[in-house]
């Protein structure tokens, strides 16, 4: 363990800091409002060193990927929150229903106390201050755990987030996979975790014990399905970029492409046109991310020569310079057997099998043989076929004719359901995931309840019956 790391033994007494300075000094509106501000004008002054953090961490990330991905969805939803946050802090009144006249109800949203926030290396600020500011502008105190995958990256995240807020209202716990499983057990008023399905299910047993309330942002494999109407150049170019953005190290990443067998051959050229354009010239590789650590790496490569010697055609589009460390090139893999790991794991690479079927009905027949996936990304002018893909299948959320580009509308909840996840954050959606909705029932001075009670006889026992129909 690294000298900077959170002891273990440092992890209860923290949280229990932390709750004592929650029920001490709930936060106001003012205060929630002023600590989103700060947060927004520290990460925007600060783009140049997270960027060096996230290369350091990466070998190599490009910097406008960092700019969209880390930097530009944080401050919107920073803004999302701020510009709302007065509205979705007032109760919302809800009828009572005719029976209960003329008392009133209402909904009242609570902070729960001390949310836990266990975030992943793919995109290590977004994916942990995206939620943090849905936990701050909900009224929490908030205990956040990085990843351990990307050192630099989270070290400069303790330094920004102490600048930021007093430690008694935000901390931050450093280490690998004991701390980790340790700050697991916690027992939180919420807690998130967002990485991987396995992952996910030993943070639940960890959480069980302590019945703590878990949103869980999982993975998956996400398709895309190119209709025979779709033109196929303009399908490459979004599938593009929805596969090799951060080097397919991406949650919601295009997993597998579902192309119909007639045009399987256009498209593969489509899509061998398109990566030689942005990444052909051997000065583009610094617009490509590498692969986060050796581990990743011999994965995806294992995954590949397993399919390739079950049978499948691989093509490699880009010739890069192999003097990079971890650069993975772009990879298309043609009819991998369908028990191979490219096949059944998520892949999280720059590896895109390419399967093709006779119908839509067989395209949406394959997606629910398998688990639910965080994504889909349905392709085709006909909206009657959009319509058809959305209504038979099931996933965490859908860019049509797109991809990737729903985590990042703000007003929209974010999250997968079964293996790929449960619970969702982003806008309105985090800051009610970090929130007791609490009910509020209101009597009037005269209620109908009063009367309805022992002995059932004469007009109570009409009373009844009549509300009763």
């Amino acid at each position: 363990m690294d000298s900077s790391d959170t002891q273990a033994t440092e992890l209860q007494p923290t949280l229990e800091r932390l709750r004592a300075a929650w029920s001490a000094d709930i936060p106001t509106y003012r205060q929630r409002r002023e600590d989103l501000q700060r947060l927004r004008a520290a990460i925007a002054r600060d783009v140049d060193a997270m960027d060096a953090a996230i290369q350091e961490d990466f070998g190599h990330r490009s910097t406008h990927e960092n700019l969209v991905s880390e930097v530009m969805i944080v401050l919107a939803e920073i803004d999302h929150a701020i510009a709302r946050l007065r509205r979705w802090m007032r109760p919302r009144r809800v009828p009572v229903g005719w029976r209960f006249w003329p008392a009133r109800a209402e909904i009242r949203p609570m902070p729960v106390g001390v949310v836990g926030i266990i975030s992943p290396w793919n995109y290590p600020v977004n994916l942990a201050l995206m939620p943090l500011a849905s936990a701050i502008a909900a009224g929490n105190h908030v205990y956040l755990k990085p990843s351990e995958h990307t050192p630099r990256t989270s070290a400069w995240m303790r330094a920004l987030l102490a600048d930021v807020f007093p430690a008694d209202r935000v901390a931050v716990a450093l280490g690998g996979s004991q701390v980790g499983a340790a700050f697991a057990a916690l027992p939180f008023d919420h807690l998130l975790f967002t990485g991987s399905t396995a992952t996910g299910r030993k943070v639940a047993a960890a959480a069980a014990p302590n019945l703590t309330p878990l949103t869980l942002e999982l993975g998956g494999k996400a398709p895309a399905i190119v209709a025979q109407d779709f033109p196929l150049d303009v399908a490459a170019a979004r599938i593009a970029s929805g596969k090799w953005f951060n080097a397919g190290q991406t949650c919601i990443g295009v997993d597998y492409a579902l192309i119909d067998a007639p045009r399987r051959d256009a498209f593969i050229a489509a899509l061998c046109a398109e990566l030689r354009a942005r990444f052909g010239d051997p000065a583009m590789s610094e617009d490509y991310t590498r692969i986060i650590n050796d581990s990743q790496y011999q994965r995806l490569v294992g995954y590949v020569e397993q399919a390739r010697a079950g049978g499948a055609r691989v093509i490699e589009p880009v010739a890069f310079d192999g003097a990079h460390a971890r650069l993975f090139t772009p990879t298309l893999v043609l009819d991998a057997p369908d028990d191979s790991a490219l096949m059944r794991e998520e892949i999280f690479g720059p590896i895109l099998p390419i399967r093709t079927y006779r119908t839509i009905d067989d395209a949406i027949a394959w997606i629910n043989t398998h688990d639910r996936p965080l994504a889909l990304y349905p392709f085709s002018r006909d909206r009657a076929t959009v319509e058809d893909i959305i209504q038979r299948t099931l996933s965490g959320g859908i860019s049509v004719n797109d991809t990737l580009v729903h985590f990042g509308v703000h007003a929209l909840p974010f999250g997968g359901i079964g293996p790929s996840g449960s619970g969702a954050i982003h806008g309105r959606a985090g800051f009610e995931t970090f929130s007791k909705l609490l009910p509020v029932f209101r009597q009037s001075r005269w209620a109908a309840s009063d009367r309805i009670k022992p002995p059932y006889r004469g007009a109570v026992d009409r009373l009844i019956r009549f509300l009763a129909k």
